[in-house]
């Protein structure tokens, strides 16, 4: 029989999903996984945090819960209490009725949700991006319909921020462009500026009338700190202009599988907020009609709750903790191996993910010697690693400096 479909081309393939497939086949019984962008025990185990069991049984409890569809938008409560988790209490945009939330699917589909909205209703179809930035970035805002740029942003000589050529670039940009910043956790070299170095990053975006689309992925995640890690949001949000952010749960809940997030567009008033928020339900309505209900009754009782809350915060910086702590161990592993180079940045570096500096000769090596496997970046999750597999990766990491070039 003929196939309608046989001029399917066969899929590029994805440098990533290949590292993840050679790491499922490969059948050593010590191989250490450093790719999954999720967060893992001490014992390399997937964690449920113990709240959210409880916010789970809660809504099993009430027999008022239904499976219903949902507004187009989400669910109200979980848009106002995300809102002012990333705005903060005292938000004067709050306040002033001009914030606009609508429940997306995670991170991704806020991302992608704001990309064609912008796309379709910003006179400025260019985005600039971080070099680098998540993988996902350019293909979700490309697939919109806008056109991606690269600003500097990693230093490979340093290993740390290219603070001047970001500066350089964002001011370079045209007048309207967009500017993706990630808010903390900077996904992949968890490099994050300072609280001056964003206002320098504030100010040149608002003197060249950028529109800045903030990705929130980790908050409290990073610094173990809610408020903290939305400081850089806030002060652009203080300063009275427009910006949009993606919101995830899955990390700083750990709901990865239920998809939930949202996003938030700051205007610059309550008039043009309603504008919006009846344009955002076009984009929403063709695309996925109305967004699941369960991960959002789950962050909302969460979010509702002052128990839940604060036990929420515990959970939530013990993650955090456990990754600056591998950080540490890592760091003082290389050290007392003598490997060459300033490994410092291991510890300056901030979040799930840490840029090592090794190249993808050095890596790949690592797979097949020592069955570590990361990104061909050098990319690694320290949520993958223990206080029993850090001695195992330091002495990859001193093998693959002193023997592959």
């Amino acid at each position: 029989m003929s196939s309608i479909l046989s001029n399917v081309l066969p899929a590029p393939e994805d440098p990533v999903l290949s590292v993840i497939f050679a790491c499922r086949d490969d059948p050593c019984p010590v191989k250490l996984n450093l790719i999954a962008g999720s967060y893992r025990t001490e014992e390399g185990k997937p964690l449920v945090l113990e709240v959210v069991r409880r916010a789970e049984q809660h809504l099993a409890n009430d027999m008022s819960c239904d499976k219903g569809y949902l507004p187009i938008d989400g669910l109200a409560d979980f848009n106002k209490l995300g809102a002012k988790l990333i705005l903060g209490d005292d938000s004067h945009a709050l306040e002033e009725n001009r914030v606009v939330t609508i429940q997306c699917l995670s991170g991704t589909g806020s991302l992608r949700v704001g990309a064609e909205f912008l796309a379709k209703h910003h006179q400025q179809r260019v985005i600039y991006v971080p070099n680098p930035t998540w993988g996902n970035h350019p293909y979700i805002f490309t697939l919109a319909g806008l056109s991606v740029e690269y600003f500097r942003y990693y230093d490979p000589q340093t290993r740390g921020l290219d603070f001047e050529g970001m500066l350089e670039d964002l001011d370079a940009a045209p007048s309207g462009a967009i500017v993706v910043l990630q808010a903390c956790a900077h996904n992949p070299t968890g490099i994050d500026p300072t609280l001056e170095q964003w206002e320098q990053i504030r100010q040149i975006v608002r003197s060249k009338g950028l529109l800045p689309f903030f990705d929130n992925a980790y908050q409290g995640f990073a610094s173990g700190s809610l408020d903290s890690d939305a400081q850089s949001v806030r002060m652009f949000v203080a300063d009275g202009g427009e910006c949009l952010i993606a919101q995830s749960f899955a990390k700083n809940m750990g709901l990865y599988g239920e998809r939930i997030g949202a996003l938030t567009i700051v205007c610059t008033s309550e008039d043009v907020a309603k504008k919006v928020h009846g344009q955002l339900l076009l984009v929403v309505r063709p695309m996925y009609l109305c967004p699941p209900i369960h991960g959002a009754s789950i962050v909302t009782t969460i979010l509702k709750n002052s128990d839940m809350f604060k036990d929420w915060t515990i959970e939530l910086k013990a993650m955090a903790d456990r990754i600056i702590s591998m950080r540490q161990q890592l760091y003082e592993a290389i050290q007392i191996r003598g490997t060459p180079g300033d490994w410092s940045h291991i510890t300056k570096q901030i979040g799930m993910y840490s840029f090592t500096g090794l190249n993808e000769k050095q890596v790949r090596w690592m797979a097949k010697e020592y069955h570590i496997y990361m990104t061909y970046d050098g990319r690694i999750s320290m949520a993958g690693l223990s206080s029993k597999t850090v001695p195992q990766l330091a002495d990859a990491i001193h093998a693959a400096i002193t023997r592959i070039p």
